[in-house]
């Protein structure tokens, strides 16, 4: 006779049968959630934005430790670890030359990071690198965000080309992470630190994207008015919320899986 089943694994079931409209609804409802729970119990919204550098870093310390401890990069994408790179040196430049700020430093902390890890997959673990599952054409990405830098950029006061650089880094960054999905795609199995690390990287974009919203609501619209006019704020705020969403099915999967006790995360087809 079968036992009672767990609530939470009730709740996973259910919504793994609904339609993919009614999960993205569910999606939506449940963000909105977040972010009024998130407005209630952080009166600064500014420590969100401390808090997802934090969650960002702690991603990186957990994908440092499996490549000095474990000898392998099997599972992790170079080539978003090269658009990782790509976005943190364009916005490093930015930094210095626009708005020179704690944020510079920690950018500079974390691109530092970056092309260790780089170096680590190119060179040192070259032998467990995934290449044929790593087969993410980054020019699918590149180039669109490259061609609307030049159409949507801000309209500060700065030089048009570091506006532009500006923006091509805004829309880098929110895809960036397709590569490393694409490696879980294809391998559909992900070992736990890597499991760790991606969902450590989709906690990290909905914090910022709740600063971001957040703000917008306290400041009554008035912080998208200080960004500049035309489509450029409505773009920053739309590249925060893309970068949520994509990571929001393997986030997804990631908690079902820490709850039902595996240390390995198994995804459906069609997942990311």
């Amino acid at each position: 006779m079968k036992g009672p089943k767990r609530p939470i694994h009730a709740v996973t079931t259910w919504v793994r049968r609904q339609p993919p409209k009614i999960k993205a609804v569910l999606a939506v409802v449940s963000g909105m959630v977040a972010l009024v729970f998130l407005r209630m119990v952080v009166h600064d919204h500014d420590n969100l934005f401390v808090a997802a550098e934090a969650v960002h870093a702690l991603g990186i310390s957990i994908l440092i430790y499996k490549l000095t401890k474990e000898k392998t990069c099997a599972g992790i994408s170079l080539k978003s670890q090269e658009l990782t790179a790509m976005f943190l040196a364009v916005r490093l430049y930015c930094s210095f030359v626009m708005e020179f700020d704690i944020h510079t430093l920690l950018d500079s902390a974390t691109l530092g990071t970056t092309l260790w890890v780089i170096y680590m997959i190119r060179f040192n673990l070259k032998s467990s690198y995934m290449d044929e599952k790593d087969n993410f054409a980054i020019y699918y990405v590149v180039i669109p965000c490259a061609v609307l830098s030049l159409v949507i950029h801000p309209t500060t006061n700065h030089h048009i080309l570091n506006r532009i650089l500006w923006a091509f880094c805004v829309y880098l960054e929110a895809v960036s992470v397709l590569p490393q999905l694409r490696v879980m795609q294809n391998t559909k199995i992900v070992e736990p630190f890597t499991a760790h690390y991606v969902f450590a990287l989709g906690a990290a974009r909905f914090l910022s994207c709740a600063h971001w919203v957040l703000q917008v609501l306290d400041t009554r619209g008035r912080l998208l008015t200080a960004l500049g006019y035309g489509l450029w704020p409505s773009m920053v705020l739309l590249s925060e919320i893309v970068q949520t969403f994509i990571l929001a099915d393997f986030c997804y999967y990631y908690v079902k899986s820490i709850f039902g006790g595996q240390l390995v995360l198994r995804l459906p087809s069609g997942v990311v």
